[in-house]
């Protein structure tokens, strides 16, 4: 069964994505099912609620449910993050926690001479995959993965198998598929639903999880007027879904900037990004529209941390946001990072050739956010500079002549400049 809603146009009213839902829902006799939601960092996905609706009319109907956020190496949710992104409804006890180093089970590996060409010759060697034992409890008539199909600096395209090798998989293919993404290079990246990290997952589905009851429940979100509006919501097994998605948000949130920017000035969510692993977005999404000598400044209140678990966070506070060059020589003598790939990649990620990069966040000192290679303001003197809070998506002219390029939430759309100089 593959269903869809979508609109280029206009916003998709709640009442018409629950009405596909139900009828979802009354094409099956699912006595046991298992929802894979993205966790609090995704909170503009407009997963929280449809997991929410599965949850109520699935148990309605004697139906039993569990849900196991995609958390990949991020920090578990708390309760309140729970019920903040999924509401009262769904029982504590409901909720299961993905652990990248020991909830996992190995159901087989990717051959080398698979990986060599996958990889284009950067890796020449067999990769195993682990995902989440409770995706092979057989007891589940259903597992729905659930989010946002998006532009990613990683896998092209947001979700689809993503939200399952990685969101609910081991660290040996969270290390490769992110340290191959960054190789593969952000402008050639973004966008795609064909790369080689999408032909990776692609591979682990047809050969490694090809039995697994997989369904899949795809958003595409834009943010209208400070809302998370749904643009188009696609449900069904296999690629098509997670196709038909991707060409929408294509058209939906890609922003092209009619100019190069100089100074892009980028707001995000205290309730939703909490390390700088995951509010770097801001610096991935708008980075091909800003000009070199540039910058991009961060205004990140909830920002108290570096990575989203011990061994990320420790690394990033060593070592800093590195250029490739230096990121690479490190990996010649540094065990941690050639034993963390997808760390050594996020260094070089958050590293953007020839633009500087100013965090506003009073969680971490100036010298700790100085010392990961950012500049460094407080909230409050950001506010001053730039006072966003009423400002719309674009462009600005503050009082003093300075033009300024604003992103109200740069996890929703993704910006370039044709002409970037």
């Amino acid at each position: 069964m593959y269903d869809f809603l979508q609109n280029e146009e206009h916003a998709i009213p709640w009442e018409q994505v629950a009405c596909l839902l139900r009828r979802h829902i009354a094409a099956h006799q699912w006595q046991s099912v298992l929802l894979i939601p993205p966790d609090i960092t995704r909170s503009h996905s407009g997963a929280g609620r449809i997991t929410a609706l599965y949850y109520e009319e699935l148990t309605k109907r004697g139906c039993t449910v569990k849900v196991l956020p995609a958390l990949g190496t991020h920090v578990p949710m708390t309760a309140d993050e729970l019920r903040q992104m999924f509401g009262e409804s769904i029982p504590m006890d409901s909720y299961l926690t993905h652990d990248f180093r020991t909830s996992i089970t190995e159901i087989g590996s990717v051959p080398a001479q698979v990986m060599f060409r996958l990889s284009e010759g950067l890796f020449d060697r067999s990769v195993p995959v682990s995902i989440n034992r409770e995706l092979l409890n057989p007891d589940y008539d259903a597992i729905l993965s659930i989010g946002q199909v998006i532009p990613h600096e990683i896998a092209g395209m947001a979700n689809y198998t993503k939200n399952i090798v990685v969101g609910c998989g081991g660290g040996e293919m969270i290390n490769v598929s992110h340290f191959l993404g960054v190789f593969y290079g952000l402008e050639r990246l973004l966008g795609t639903d064909r790369n080689p990290v999408r032909n990776l997952f692609d591979y682990v589905q047809e050969h490694l999880m090809a039995d697994l009851p997989l369904i899949f429940v795809q958003t595409v979100m834009e943010q209208i007027d400070g809302q998370d509006c749904y643009k188009g919501v696609f449900v069904g097994e296999g690629r098509k879904p997670y196709e038909e998605a991707a060409a929408l948000s294509r058209r939906v949130n890609f922003n092209v900037v009619e100019r190069p920017i100089h100074k892009c000035v980028v707001w995000m969510d205290p309730n939703s990004y909490h390390s700088t692993w995951v509010t770097n977005k801001a610096i991935y999404r708008t980075e091909l529209a800003v000009e070199q000598g540039g910058e991009i400044v961060i205004i990140a209140p909830g920002v108290h941390m570096f990575g989203e678990n011990d061994i990320a966070d420790a690394i990033i506070r060593k070592y800093g946001y590195l250029s490739r060059e230096k990121a690479l020589a490190l990996r010649k003598t540094e065990k941690v990072l050639q034993d963390n790939l997808s760390i050594t990649g996020h260094l070089i990620h958050g590293c953007p050739d020839g633009i500087q990069v100013t965090y506003c966040t009073d969680k971490l000192s100036r010298e700790e956010v100085e010392h990961a290679g950012f500049h460094y303001l407080t909230v409050e003197e950001a506010i001053r500079l730039y006072p966003c809070e009423n400002w719309k998506n674009g462009w600005h002219t503050l009082a003093g002549g300075e033009e300024i390029y604003f992103v109200s939430n740069a996890a929703l759309g993704m910006w370039r400049c044709e002409n970037k100089l």
